[in-house]
């Protein structure tokens, strides 16, 4: 294994980390300001950051590969959920399992929601990245992550809000907290944007890894 896909194996474990925490923390809402946001806007950003990466050095294959893999792995995740959710407890179980269920118990539809977001999502952000790209070469990284990642999660909020909320929560409410989740990813994002430029520095100036190729019109 070369250096290059050494740091793919590293990026797709910090990617899958960051999706299945948002995973684990998305159904708990905060307010601040006054406004209401899923906890999952706080690790969702660094997937956005991360596909970024490694469509700048792998391409597109390498960046829809990292969406599968984590998808993958979400799926998984779920799976072993419901299975733990499935099992008789016993008394002796230091979590109570009306403390378990708490945690754990809306986590089948929390994921059908979060998993349909994050698979529109990044299939629209690498495909709208790679369209920016093609118009910039080499130049403008942040217009196209930053670019990518406005346009995208529009969709992906949208979605995860009305997925898992539909049914529960009045029509007024899921709009209003698709806005604000929005509004945060993508402050998240900016913030994060200088952390793209670093990983762009340090994958050509410190390891010498090439950027992909600029996708042909």
């Amino acid at each position: 294994m070369d250096r290059k896909q050494r740091f793919f194996v590293w990026l797709t474990a910090f990617f899958v980390a960051a999706l299945v925490t948002g995973d684990f923390v998305g159904g708990k809402f905060f307010i601040v300001a006054g406004h209401t946001f899923s906890a999952g806007i706080i690790p969702f950003p660094l997937t956005f950051v991360l596909t970024d990466i490694v469509n700048e050095f792998y391409g597109t294959h390498g960046a829809r590969r990292l969406t599968f893999v984590g998808l993958g792995a979400a799926v998984f995740v779920w799976a072993i959920i419901t299975l733990s959710l499935s099992l008789p407890t016993s008394p002796e179980s230091p979590i109570p399992d009306g403390v378990f269920r708490g945690a754990f118990g809306t986590s089948a539809r929390l994921y059908v929601a979060s998993l349909t977001a994050y698979l529109i999502g990044q299939l629209l952000d690498i495909s709208i990245f790679i369209v920016l790209r093609r118009m910039t070469g080499h130049r403008l990284l942040w217009l196209r992550a930053t670019g990518s990642t406005v346009l995208s999660q529009i969709i992906d909020s949208l979605s995860v809000s009305f997925v898992f909320l539909v049914g529960t929560r009045p029509l007024d409410f899921i709009v209003t907290n698709a806005a604000h989740n929005y509004v945060g990813k993508l402050l998240m994002a900016v913030l994060l944007t200088p952390l793209i430029y670093v990983g762009h520095a340090v994958f050509r100036r410190y390891f010498h890894l090439p950027e992909g190729d600029v996708p042909a019109t």
